[in-house]
């Protein structure tokens, strides 16, 4: 399956990668250049390295990524000048 659709990286290319000696997201987001565009693979490129072993050890990513948390937001009325 295609993880990094901006630069054609598929999850074999990926984990082909981490077999070969990769150790970090930083590798291969270098020598792949996976969520170097648009960063939105960057998410499942960690989620195959976490089944591939890797980001337990060495990315310190311990556990999923959990839903973002909403934030409240405050609006001001702007006045005429």
């Amino acid at each position: 399956m295609i993880v990094c659709v901006c630069k054609s990286v598929s999850d074999r290319t990926i984990r082909a990668s981490i077999a070969d000696g990769m150790e970090s997201f930083d590798e291969l987001q270098f020598e792949l250049g996976v969520a170097t565009c648009c960063g939105r693979c960057e998410e499942s490129v960690r989620d195959v390295m976490a089944q591939s072993g890797v980001c337990a050890s060495r990315c310190g990513v311990t556990q999923p990524a959990t839903a973002p948390v909403a934030v409240p937001l405050t609006f001001y009325e702007r006045k005429a000048a």
